[in-house]
């Protein structure tokens, strides 16, 4: 029978606190978390896709539209918010300034209405936004025909080009931070390698831009839209993602690597509206992602590629407004630091006794 006085036993251990830091236990133990996290981040967006409050407008005659309105408004589960829009041209106005997700316009004189939908802006939404329109006419004896007034390009497989691309540049700004931390140190010196360290990401972010659209555009032709569009975009998401990453990293440490790939990975792909759009996503992921880079990034990048860069000023304030806080959150930290350097530097020694 051993006992704790096993010799064997106490070389073991004390083999594995010198292989195993006590640092090192709470860092794997940190990205056991990340792991947990990621799975049911990426589970519980996904795992059981409904459509919810999905913006319909409804072009129907005036004796009408009210009764049908109310009818769709009260669907069990509430798959759609139906408004009431006066005309077809003004419906399809709103439709590519993407304030509204789909439209029906109702023919009084057939038993077949028309639903237009824009799958550019993301084909699994489309699907389920008429398959619920399509159910909700046939209740009430009539069929519906589906035209598609945005498609995805041919080279777009159901309009996820844009949120590929998006991922892809995300990966490089938080890379490209982890890498300039891990080569000099996860906190800055002091302000001036802060700001060093953020221009060498501006330049980074200016290449990384350009290459994702590049290689999205013309070498692929995955994704239609303005060259010069998509590259602003690709070098302000690089730089959002970035920025953000080197803030955290200057407030933690190395640990801010990884509490960036809790906010941009964990949190911010399986909300970015990507493989399922926000009305097709659970109430949490649904609020969180317009208000994240990769959320923000994808939204700017399909309104770049089929609507004519209509409905992308929020997201641009937002990519904008990580990209300010990070600046600035390095800077600022990074310069209290050199300060109470110089402080202390400064004090003076007690004399020895």
């Amino acid at each position: 029978m051993a006992t704790t006085d096993d010799p064997t036993r106490t070389t073991f251990l004390q083999e594995v606190r010198s292989a195993v830091s006590a640092r090192a236990a709470l860092l794997v133990i940190g990205v056991l978390g990340l792991m947990v996290a990621f799975i049911t981040s990426y589970a519980g967006a996904f795992h059981s896709p409904k459509p919810t409050d999905v913006a319909l407008g409804v072009v129907a005659p005036e004796q009408a539209r009210g009764q049908l309105v109310t009818k769709l408004d009260g669907l069990p589960g509430s798959p759609l918010d139906p408004r009431a829009v006066p005309s077809r041209a003004a419906a399809l106005q709103q439709l590519r300034d993407r304030k509204i997700d789909a439209v029906l316009v109702v023919d009084p004189r057939s038993t077949t209405d028309r639903l237009l939908v824009a799958s550019g802006g993301g084909a699994a939404l489309s699907q389920a936004t008429e398959a619920v329109v399509g159910a909700a006419l046939k209740a009430e004896g009539r069929t519906v025909r589906t035209e598609d007034v945005r498609p995805a390009a041919d080279g777009d497989s159901r309009s996820l080009s844009s949120f590929y691309l998006v991922v892809g540049w995300c990966v490089g700004g938080y890379l490209c931070a982890a890498i300039l931390a891990i080569s000099a140190g996860a906190r800055p010196a002091n302000t001036h390698r802060a700001v060093i360290r953020l221009g060498a990401l501006a330049v980074y972010s200016i290449v990384a831009g350009l290459a994702g659209a590049v290689v999205i555009g013309p070498v692929l032709n995955a994704l239609p839209g303005s060259l010069f569009g998509l590259w602003g975009l690709g070098a302000l998401v690089v730089f959002a993602v970035g920025a953000t990453t080197l803030a955290f990293q200057t407030l933690l440490g190395v640990i801010g690597i990884g509490l960036a790939i809790l906010v941009i990975v964990v949190f911010g792909n399986p909300s970015a509206g990507g493989a399922y759009p926000y009305p097709l996503l659970p109430p949490f992921w649904r609020a969180i992602g317009p208000a994240l880079p990769p959320g923000a990034g994808t939204w700017a990048s399909r309104s770049i590629a089929y609507f004519g860069g209509n409905g992308m000023t929020s997201a641009l304030w937002i990519l904008g407004a990580w990209a300010v806080g990070g600046v600035l959150l390095s800077v600022v930290l990074a310069a209290l630091r050199d300060r109470d350097r110089r402080n202390n530097s400064l004090a003076p020694v007690a004399p020895r006794t």
